[in-house]
């Protein structure tokens, strides 16, 4: 196969949220495609630290500040993107909160906050950038949407309505541009092995494993945790040319427990 495929030399990607974490996989995996790396985060000492982590393995990212709720703020930091790296050809929403509250005791603030966030910020984003995806001739947009978009759990009633209505909005985006080139489609991460998950996965006293950890791996066909860099080919799939006739599409990367009902008792 050729490889050019999935080449992205000389594409500007701009991943949000990607100082650590699930964003900042999917950059490594962007940049050792081809891809010229830019993010943002919402404070100057998390970009800081995400520049940090990216100089220490060798990409040359450029960091901004941005609160992407923020429709000014983010159309400011397009601007600036533009001028400083080039127009961007590569969108990933990846920035997003959770708030684990049983519904009924969550308000609807703390509802509103997680939607802000997790499904309008995605908005104000893809708004942003469109424009200048339609003059260059195409692009791509990677929406982070969850198993939460099929799923529902106990007091993740706002993550999932949020990643839910994402899922729905990468669909609209295909729709409705995919007349001008640009490809809008979501990538769902299982459960990953991450700093943050790490309390889910200590062995308890007796050796045994937590039981959380015991839950994901009988619900998970492939009986395991992903790991971070099984988000890198499907992330470089969906930013590259091999993924052009592909769009509206959500590419769930979960070990198969979308399509597992469970071991019998």
């Amino acid at each position: 196969m050729n490889n050019e495929l999935f080449s992205l030399n000389g594409r500007i990607a701009w991943i949000t949220g990607a100082s650590y974490g699930i964003g900042f996989t999917i950059a490594k995996a962007l940049y050792s495609a081809g891809a010229k790396i830019v993010f943002n985060d919402i404070g100057q000492e998390q970009v800081d630290k995400g520049l940090a982590s990216y100089k220490a393995e060798g990409i040359p990212a450029l960091g901004y500040v941005c609160d992407v709720t923020d429709e000014n703020a983010v159309n400011a930091t397009a601007v600036k993107i533009e001028k400083e790296a080039g127009s961007v050809d590569i969108l990933v929403n990846n920035a997003g909160i959770i708030k684990r509250i049983p519904m009924t005791d969550m308000s609807a603030a703390e509802f509103r906050q997680v939607i802000d966030v997790d499904l309008n910020a995605p908005f104000i984003v893809a708004k942003a950038v469109i424009p200048s995806m339609i003059k260059k001739g195409g692009g791509k947009i990677i929406n982070i949407c969850s198993m939460m978009s099929e799923l529902g759990r106990e007091t993740v009633s706002a993550y999932a309505a949020a990643k839910g209505g994402l899922k729905m909005l990468t669909k609209n985006i295909a729709s409705e541009f995919g007349q001008y080139n640009i490809q809008c489609n979501g990538l769902g991460p299982g459960y990953i092995e991450t700093p943050q998950t790490d309390p889910l996965r200590e062995k308890q006293s007796d050796g045994s494993r937590h039981p959380f950890d015991q839950f994901i791996i009988a619900k998970t066909p492939a009986a395991r945790w992903g790991k971070p860099h099984d988000l890198a080919g499907p992330a470089v799939f969906l930013a590259s040319a091999a993924s052009d006739f592909v769009n509206g599409h959500i590419l769930y990367v979960d070990g198969g427990i979308l399509a597992y009902i469970g071991k019998q008792p």
